[in-house]
């Protein structure tokens, strides 16, 4: 069965259409963002890209900083992959799945700088904001790692400040001081089935998958972090098109912020 489904995507790619109608780099439709979904957190969005759907919720605590960083707060990704999304997910501690997803997401807004760490600092070396960000897809038609970035990011603009008196929160009261962003990651998924490069690939195309790479990038087209997965090994040459695709894919995407 799934030679056959490979074998069948593989000649439909030799001749520049996907199972679905689609161009090798097209996004499927709609692709939604909505803001401000959840009541109960700081920061909150849902996405939509196709059937895929995501939740994510940002809620700011206040802890004690790193020893090595004791000006700066910080973030804490975590993804729960529940199986009303997917059959194929279990409950119970987060998989592998879930935790590359968290990682992918972490990754991208941490090495961009999206995010300045100082600006959360509220007594250095005792008191500092932390911004837990929670990822939870409410249906998995392919794709998760775009749709919980770009949700993420959406999150993250969304979120206020709760009030605190400097020693304790009040989450019943919103502040109207926002988390400022200082760059938009925006991280797009190329992939690579048989000699060929999409995007966006839904539950039938990631069962086909030879490697993915999920890129990064900032508004200006630099790049702030890449993530390598599948089971085949990639060329220099093939990872230089993944990037030129996923840069422009992401101009794309950043529009719908």
């Amino acid at each position: 069965m799934y030679r056959e489904l490979r074998s069948h995507i593989i000649s439909l790619l030799n001749a520049g259409t996907r199972l679905d109608g689609r161009k090798p780099t097209e996004y499927r439709k709609p692709i939604e963002v909505e803001y401000g979904t959840l009541k109960t957190a700081e920061g909150s969005a849902r996405v939509r890209i196709g059937e895929t759907e995501v939740f994510v919720g940002v809620k700011m605590e206040v802890g004690e900083p790193y020893p090595d960083t004791p000006d700066e707060g910080t973030i804490i990704v975590g993804a729960e992959l529940l199986p009303l999304s997917n059959p194929e997910f279990e409950l119970g501690p987060p998989g592998i799945q879930a935790i590359e997803l968290a990682r992918v997401v972490d990754r991208g807004i941490r090495e961009s700088k999206a995010i300045d760490f100082k600006k959360l600092c509220i007594e250095k070396g005792e008191k500092v904001w932390m911004v837990i960000i929670d990822i939870c897809p409410i249906n998995d038609a392919g794709n998760l790692f775009d749709a919980s970035s770009l949700a993420a990011l959406a999150a993250l603009k969304d979120a206020k400040y709760p009030s605190f008196d400097g020693e304790k929160i009040d989450y019943k009261v919103k502040t109207d001081k926002k988390l400022l962003l200082e760059k938009m990651p925006i991280a797009v998924t190329v992939v690579k089935i048989g000699d060929k490069f999409i995007v966006d690939p839904d539950t039938e195309e990631e069962k086909a998958i030879d490697s993915r790479l999920t890129v990064s990038s900032i508004e200006d087209g630099t790049l702030c972090a890449l993530q390598k997965g599948g089971d085949f090994p990639l060329t220099v040459e093939e990872i230089d098109k993944m990037l030129d695709i996923g840069i422009e894919k992401g101009k794309e995407l950043r529009k719908r912020l």
